[in-house]
């Protein structure tokens, strides 16, 4: 015995209904917009561990070489850099991504 062929109206509704579905997946899988502490986080994060690890390297080289105090200056000095670099790459990521998020639900009702 063969089943009866579906109903077309049967199928747009089945279609409707997986649309939505689809639809409330997508809005569901968008991250949403980092925080003001976490950005906060991640800038302080980065700036202190990279001038840690400059000085901490600079503290090597001078028990290596016997050179202090000038390589944990100089390498402080280098890792803050780099540091601060690091600050301006995460700040260009977090804005990207907020240009990407869908507008606030606030935004669209004012």
């Amino acid at each position: 015995m063969s089943e009866p062929d579906p109903d077309p109206e049967e199928l747009r509704a089945l279609g409707a209904r997986l649309d939505e579905v689809q639809k409330q997946r997508r809005v569901r899988d968008v991250p949403p917009p980092p925080t003001q502490a976490g950005i906060a986080f991640r800038f302080t994060t980065e700036l202190v561990l990279a001038t840690a690890v400059g000085a901490a390297i600079g503290w090597c080289i001078d028990w290596a070489f016997h050179t202090r105090p000038f390589g944990i200056v100089i390498m402080s000095l280098f890792g803050a850099a780099a540091g601060i670099r690091a600050v301006i790459r995460a700040a260009e990521e977090i804005n990207a991504q907020a240009a990407k998020a869908p507008a606030r639900k606030n935004d669209e009702e004012k």
